[in-house]
């Protein structure tokens, strides 16, 4: 059985077709990773997974319950860390995660509660009314309460948005942990380092559709190779290697990104550089990360066929 499956879901926010017709499947016990720029519709897409929207077409479930005709068993299996800090300021942390608790009609549920905040370095603050945290330990607590009824399912939207190095570590040591006791993890991030680190598969989302679903490393090999930057102090450069840019968009009058097929190629382009009048502020060449793949997907005109 599959942790989520979301077939042909559309969504449509009056003039703006948020989802155009999603297809994904995250099969139990995966980290998958799904990303987007902003407006994408990631947020969309939790959102109907999590119930807080309806889809106008399409289906899906969380490990065989229909969010709609099956929505009390699927929010059951269900554990989401929204983007937003939400919090209810009346309550100390421990009170918050009782009453989160109760809602799945836990009761005795503390050591399972003393364990996450353990795990999230909260256990000092159990008893300060949340309205008195900072920012980064709200967060904390957002990600405590999204755990605290074991959810086979854990999603995560942009977890660690404008929080310190510290949560990050904490909170990606404990993740991977559930990961590797069985939990599914989805997440989306903004830290596409996080994603290549953390993540067995991709989907990455364009305008509403799917543009890339494979597996992380196949999604790097198969945009492998090196990169060259150049800056220029003076000259433009050449219009015979303007096809090598890895974001002609993005590039500045000084500024290149250039694709590589190995290291025999930088040679011949310097030359043309040199030869078209530019000097050089800076050279490097570097092997590409899954923020280059990123870049490339967003800008590639066609869906890459990925594994499903």
């Amino acid at each position: 059985m599959s942790a989520i499956e979301i077939r042909n879901v559309k969504k449509r926010y009056k003039e703006l077709q948020a989802l155009k017709g999603v297809n994904l499947v995250v099969e139990e016990g995966e980290f998958f990773g799904l990303l987007g720029p902003n407006g994408a519709g990631k947020t969309t897409l939790i959102s109907i997974l999590a119930g807080l929207a309806r889809a106008d077409s399409g289906a899906v479930s969380v490990l065989g319950h229909d969010v709609v005709t099956d929505f009390r068993q699927a929010r059951r299996s269900l554990g989401v860390v929204p983007q937003e800090l939400v919090f209810d300021p009346f309550f100390t942390v421990r009170e918050a995660l009782r009453i989160q608790s109760g809602y799945f009609g836990l009761r005795k549920n503390d050591d399972w509660i003393d364990e996450i905040m353990a795990n999230l370095d909260l256990t000092e603050k159990a008893d300060v009314n949340t309205r008195a945290l900072s920012g980064g330990m709200k967060r904390r607590v957002l990600v405590a309460q999204a755990l605290v009824h074991k959810p086979p399912v854990i999603v995560l939207d942009e977890p660690t948005a404008g929080v310190d190095v510290e949560l990050r570590q904490t909170l990606w040591k404990f993740i991977s942990r559930l990961n590797r006791e069985g939990h599914t993890i989805v997440l989306t991030t903004h830290y596409l380092e996080e994603a290549e680190a953390l993540c067995d598969r991709l989907a990455m989302l364009r305008r509403g559709e799917v543009v890339a679903l494979e597996r992380t490393s196949t999604l790097l090999q198969r945009f492998a190779g090196m990169q060259l930057s150049l800056r220029f102090s003076h000259g433009v450069l050449p219009v015979e290697l303007r096809a090598l840019e890895v974001d002609s968009r993005a590039a500045s009058g000084t500024n290149h990104l250039l694709r590589l097929a190995s290291y025999d190629d930088v040679e011949p382009i310097l030359a043309k550089c040199r030869a078209a009048g530019c000097t050089f502020d800076e050279i490097d060449v570097r092997k590409a990360d899954l923020e280059d793949v990123f870049v490339q997907v967003m800008n590639e005109p066609e869906v890459i066929e990925g594994l499903s």
